[in-house]
């Protein structure tokens, strides 16, 4: 997609069917025309839980959820200005932990319902949720937290928690869909319909994901954690045509890009890190290089 852009470009990839920038997500958003996207999926940062780069322009760069949803809301009304009516948005996001040290206490934040929140306030039509289960002892394993432990148990159960899940929060842009997503009996049978349509997945393989090795820098941050690739299936199946026009405003290693050029989409992203970005454009390359019969 060719765009009048209205911010620095560091750099920047292109397939013939895929555009990647090395960008601030909010500039370029602002340089897109309007009612010009089909589907957007991505994860937002989660506020300051982790920091993935020391550039001004990373939302992760915020002393708090407050300072956080003061830079991500220009995000969200940029995507519903360039969103086609009636089309969506979906937002891949999890509870936050607080911290005696940060919160003064220990317990969690209402992170996903302050991202629905936002997207009303910003003129979004709250959709949908979907609640993605994960491995409470690989949770538990990872972050060693204390509601997690078989001992605190033992010692005070009341202190003991569920695991946090991921969820799925879908938008959609106020209007008429002038193109419909359709389907057939045959390419949606009822039975996969009746599996998707549930409130909790709970078949989401959380170690299908695209090789993260080489987006690591000498600085990382050590967090990556890309987007599982049957999420986003689903989300392009049930919500998009082929040859939509798929965006993430952080597309981080290229998850979203990657399958939405397995899926005959077209693609459209931008990414602040360059080593996520470089990363990315090998993906979308890898991707459509493997796909061209979809085209």
């Amino acid at each position: 997609m060719k765009t009048k852009m209205k911010t620095k470009v560091i750099d920047e990839a292109h397939g013939d069917n895929w555009s990647l920038y090395n960008a601030d997500c909010v500039s370029f958003a602002e340089g897109l025309p309007d009612d010009s996207i089909d589907l957007s999926i991505y994860s937002p940062p989660f506020a300051n839980l982790y920091v993935y780069g020391d550039s001004v322009a990373d939302m992760g760069n915020c002393a708090d959820d407050a300072q956080f949803f003061d830079q991500y809301r220009f995000m969200i009304a940029e995507k519903l200005r360039i969103t086609k009516p009636g089309r969506l948005s979906c937002v891949h996001c999890m509870d936050l932990p607080s911290s005696k040290t940060m919160h003064g206490y220990i317990g969690r934040r209402d992170f996903s319902g302050e991202i629905i929140r936002a997207h009303i306030e910003e003129g979004w039509i709250y959709h949908c949720r979907v609640t993605v289960w994960k491995d409470p002892v690989v949770e538990m394993q990872r972050t060693k937290a204390l509601g997690l432990l078989h001992k605190q148990i033992k010692k005070d159960s009341c202190r003991s928690r569920m695991g946090n899940p991921d969820y799925l929060l879908v938008f959609y842009k106020p209007g008429d869909n002038g193109d419909p997503v359709t389907h057939t009996a045959e390419d949606f049978p009822v039975d996969q319909w009746q599996q998707w349509a549930s409130p909790v997945w709970m078949d989401i393989n959380q170690t299908n994901v695209l090789s993260k090795k080489g987006a690591r820098d000498e600085k990382d941050e050590k967090h990556i954690c890309p987007l599982q690739l049957d999420f986003i299936h689903r989300c392009l199946v049930m919500w998009s045509n082929e040859g939509d026009t798929v965006f993430s405003p952080f597309t981080g290693i290229g998850s979203e890009g990657y399958m939405a050029l397995k899926h005959g989409r077209r693609f459209i992203g931008t990414e602040l890190k360059p080593s996520y970005f470089h990363q990315a454009s090998q993906n979308l390359n890898a991707a459509e290089s493997e796909g061209k019969g979809l085209f």
